[in-house]
């Protein structure tokens, strides 16, 4: 009787796009908000993320990362938590 042993995935082919994204070594509060953040510095640190966002090379593949996983925190490829709620609602209603 033979055994099919199926292997993972090597960790560096699903993360290495992150090596090249443009938040890489900036500090993690810009993305994922710290305690008790209400209101407009909420709003203004969604902002900035955004902008970091929208110049990085790995846009797409972060953004479906988050949305493919269910990432329930941080701004991810562009979009805030309540922006990829409000789209995994709508594309599961179809």
């Amino acid at each position: 009787m033979s055994t099919v042993v199926q292997y993972r995935r090597p960790a560096a082919d699903v993360w290495d796009w992150q090596l090249l994204g443009s938040c890489r070594g900036l500090e993690s509060t810009v993305f994922f908000h710290p305690e008790g953040e209400r209101g407009r510095a909420r709003a203004a640190r969604v902002r900035r993320a955004k902008q970091i966002c929208d110049a990085c090379p790995v846009l797409d593949r972060c953004r479906s990362y988050a949305l493919e996983v269910g990432e329930p925190y941080g701004v991810w490829g562009g979009m805030s938590e309540d922006e990829r709620r409000a789209y995994t609602q709508r594309t599961v209603g179809r």
